[in-house]
């Protein structure tokens, strides 16, 4: 049976550009595997902890030698493992704050890079890859070739890399200038905010077949 992991980091609810993208292709991928089932993280809502001392040490000691701390932040390191072993398919709502990704989901990340369990301890071959990992990147402004503040987006680039080790591949699929409508200095950029919109859901609604009725 086939398995979604659906993950969400926006601090903005129910206006957030990539919540919106991620529940468009959550939608899509339900109608082309009606018997999938979901698991569904927000890390906006109930963000994970920081990747600390603890964590840290939990990923040398034996299970057997760890203290509670390092129990505790065991458990949570093999169950967010768990969820991504379990799936065939990855949405990752990707907004930009600040020119980089979430803190939330640079724990998230943090939290899956463990010899042993995402990466060969002897090979150093990542161990999570065969999935369809698809990354939905909101950006409130303009960041593409030839703009001001063209390379300025971090996120993509980064987790690309983040992911590198344990074999994952995000694919993208990104809105832009998503703040063009609430921001007033932004209002002659409409067209293009709407253009850009129009393209990441094209893009996601081609992403699977619904299976015919």
């Amino acid at each position: 049976m086939t398995h979604l992991l659906h993950i969400d980091s926006s601090i903005t609810g129910e206006h957030s550009a990539s919540r919106r993208l991620t529940a468009r292709a959550a939608a899509a991928w339900r109608a082309a595997h009606p018997e999938g089932t979901v698991t569904y993280r927000d890390l906006g809502a109930e963000p994970l902890p920081h990747f600390d001392a603890a964590s840290n040490a939990a990923r040398s000691a034996p299970p057997e030698q760890h203290t509670p701390e390092q129990a505790e932040a065991w458990r949570l390191i093999t169950a967010l493992i768990d969820e991504v072993k379990a799936a065939d398919t990855i949405l990752l709502g990707l907004p930009l704050y600040n020119f980089g990704a979430p803190s939330t989901v640079k724990s998230w990340v943090d939290h899956l890079i463990v010899p042993g369990l995402s990466i060969d301890a002897e090979t150093r071959e990542g161990l999570l890859g065969g999935r369809d990992f698809i990354v939905l990147a909101s950006r409130g402004g303009g960041y593409g070739e030839g703009t001001p503040r063209e390379g300025w987006d971090h996120a993509q680039s980064w987790i690309t890399h983040g992911v590198s080790m344990t074999g994952l591949e995000p694919r993208f699929v990104t809105a832009e200038l998503t703040l063009a409508k609430v921001n007033p200095a932004m209002a002659d950029l409409i067209p293009l905010a709407d253009a850009s919109q129009a393209e990441a859901e094209r893009a996601i609604d081609a992403l699977w077949t619904p299976v015919a009725a």
